[in-house]
C-alpha cells in the first residue's frame, strides 16, 4: 500500500492504438513503485486515450523518463504532471444513470450537460459513441442532496427534444452496486 502523503501524478497517453500500450505504461509505473488509483482507457475512432492517476514517490522527471519509450516512435504523446491534493471529496449525492440517443448533430452534449450543471449535477463519468446512424451518450451523474429529480428529468427531456434526441435518466439501484 502506498503512503497517502506520496504525491499523485496524472499520466495521459494519446495517439495511435496498438497492442501493449496499457501493459507498457503500467509496467513502467509499477517499476517506479507507482500505485494506480484511478484510470480510464478507451479507443476513440482508432486512437488510444488513457488517463491514469498514480501515487508514486518518483518525481515527474523520473516518470517521464520511464515512459519515454512508450512514445519514442512518435505515435503516442505522453504527459506527466503533479496534481494538488484536493482534500476530502464532497459528500456524494444520489447516483443517476443518463442515456441519450438519436441522430447526430452538433450541440447534443452541450445541451444535456448544461441542464445537469444548472441543477448542480456532477458528471462522474461520460462516454459518447457515434455509430452509422446513431449518436449515444452514457453518463454517471451525482445529484446534490435535495435536488428535485423530477425537475431535472423534465429539463433533460426538454433539452433532448430541442436537439432531436431521446433521454433516459434513472436512479442507480444501490442494491446492484
Amino acid at each position: 500500500m502506498t503512503n497517502p502523503s506520496t504525491p499523485v501524478l496524472a499520466v495521459t497517453v494519446l495517439g495511435d492504438d496498438r497492442p501493449g500500450i496499457v501493459a507498457d505504461v503500467t509496467a513502467a509505473l509499477a517499476g517506479l513503485g507507482g500505485n494506480l488509483e484511478d484510470s480510464t482507457m478507451t479507443l476513440l475512432r482508432g486512437h488510444f486515450a488513457m488517463v491514469v492517476l498514480v501515487r508514486t514517490p518518483a518525481p515527474v522527471a523520473t516518470v517521464e523518463a520511464a515512459l519515454a519509450s512508450v512514445g519514442a516512435d512518435g505515435s503516442l504523446t505522453v504527459d506527466v504532471r503533479a496534481l494538488r491534493e484536493s482534500g476530502m471529496p464532497p459528500a456524494p449525492g444520489a447516483a443517476w444513470t443518463l442515456r441519450v440517443h438519436g441522430a447526430d448533430r452538433p450541440g447534443i452534449v452541450a445541451s444535456i450537460t448544461q441542464v445537469l450543471a444548472a441543477h448542480g449535477g456532477n458528471i462522474v463519468d461520460l462516454g459518447t459513441r457515434l455509430g452509422s446512424d446513431l449518436y449515444v451518450l452514457m453518463a454517471e451523474v451525482e445529484l446534490p442532496v435535495g435536488a428535485d429529480a423530477d425537475a431535472v428529468t423534465a429539463d433533460l427531456r426538454a433539452a433532448a427534444a430541442a436537439v432531436g434526441v431521446t433521454v433516459a435518466f434513472e436512479p442507480v439501484d444501490d442494491e446492484v452496486l
